[in-house]
């Protein structure tokens, strides 16, 4: 039996394309202001000499419908490592097929293979679909830890030694 789905890891040749998700994924969110990702960017971040994430293609019918981003992260109470995904989007026009749960398999597959203790993710709290598609596969939140993130001048700020306290 033939599948109109293949999911392959992603190449160099593949940047654009990667790129074109992010900003489809960024519109999505509501987030796109944010978006500042460039093809130079993702060649030095994805491919360039020491790689910093991995990323998935999934094409339908030979068009690329959705991508998966993610990384490996450590859990030190487990002594092993964990997958994490940072962005999973499937375009519109292909939603509905089962691509995302696909990909989320092949990143939970690839978990396994690589003895990680587990896969994690975030997902916005007004994005119920998603919430309801995640639980539906087994996920479940995390809501006793709150996520904290330092960015622009407040990391540089903070990498200097940080404000007076």
């Amino acid at each position: 039996m033939t599948t109109s789905l293949i999911i392959r890891p992603a190449t160099a040749q593949d940047v654009s394309v990667i790129r074109e998700l992010i900003e489809g994924l960024a519109d999505y969110e509501r987030l796109r202001h944010e978006c500042v990702a460039t093809d130079a960017l993702l060649t030095q971040a994805l491919f360039g000499p020491r790689p910093y994430a991995e990323v998935l293609i999934a094409e339908w019918e030979g068009a690329v419908a959705g991508f998966a981003l993610f990384f490996h992260n450590f859990s030190t109470f487990l002594a092993r490592p964990g997958i994490y995904l940072e962005d999973l989007f499937v375009r519109p026009a292909f939603r509905g097929k089962g691509i995302g749960k696909a990909l989320l398999v092949r990143l939970a597959a690839l978990a396994v293979e690589r003895d990680c203790g587990r896969l994690e993710w975030s997902v916005l709290d007004w994005n119920v679909d998603a919430i309801g598609f995640y639980e539906k596969l087994g996920a479940r939140p995390q809501d006793e830890w709150t996520v904290y993130r330092v960015t622009g001048d407040a990391l540089s700020q903070l990498a200097t030694g940080g404000p007076e306290t």
